[in-house]
């Protein structure tokens, strides 16, 4: 299937400004049941995707690709994450590019893992920021039509890593639920995001 450049750009410019929303404003802190229900708004509340945002969100630009050791240390130090908590993960570093430097799979980690890992490095990468962002889009904000988008993996667990001010790679965890998959690839992303 082709699609054209203008449904791409029209696309991605949605994307931006959902995930621009998103970044701006705080997750709002539980709120108690009101005595009485408020009176229903006689107007509609606005489309937060029509704000436009003054800077562009997530546009840290892209750098040399991570080397093999540096993505081998950061595979390690999800996998070390992962065998102290006895998580069965697997780990995907890819560069700046989108391409695989490292993977490892823990003896007995689910198989479907092995892609589900390289998909969240490969989305953290293509679009410069964490797969949480995408999640909390979807299930916190309704923005579903980011399901439409090809390479995106709505789900937490993968994480561009940034050395000075420059995207070289991203890092993808996947066995565990989606907060276990996001706390072990936190361990790794610590060894290049400081």
């Amino acid at each position: 299937m082709k699609v054209s450049a203008s449904i791409l750009a029209t696309a991605a410019v949605s994307l931006t400004s959902a995930c621009a929303v998103l970044a701006a404003e705080p997750t709002p802190a539980p709120a108690s049941a009101p005595a009485v229900a408020p009176a229903a708004s006689s107007t509609a509340a606005a489309n937060p995707l029509d704000d436009i945002p003054e800077a562009m969100p997530f546009n840290t630009p892209y750098g040399a690709p991570i080397t093999l050791a540096r993505a081998q240390a950061a595979v390690q130090a999800a996998m070390d994450e992962a065998k102290k908590r006895n998580w069965q993960m697997s780990v995907a570093v890819l560069d700046s590019g989108g391409n695989l430097v490292s993977f490892a799979r823990m003896d007995g980690g689910q198989l479907v893992s092995v892609k589900i890992a390289q998909q969240k490095a490969d989305t953290a990468v293509r679009f410069r920021r964490p797969t949480k962002v995408f999640e909390d889009a979807i299930q916190k904000k309704g923005f579903n039509y980011l399901l439409t988008f090809d390479s995106i993996l709505a789900s937490r667990g993968g994480i561009p890593l940034i050395e000075d001010g420059k995207l070289i790679g991203g890092i993808g965890c996947s066995g565990g639920t989606g907060s276990q998959d996001e706390a072990v690839c936190t361990a790794g992303a610590a060894t290049i995001n400081k």
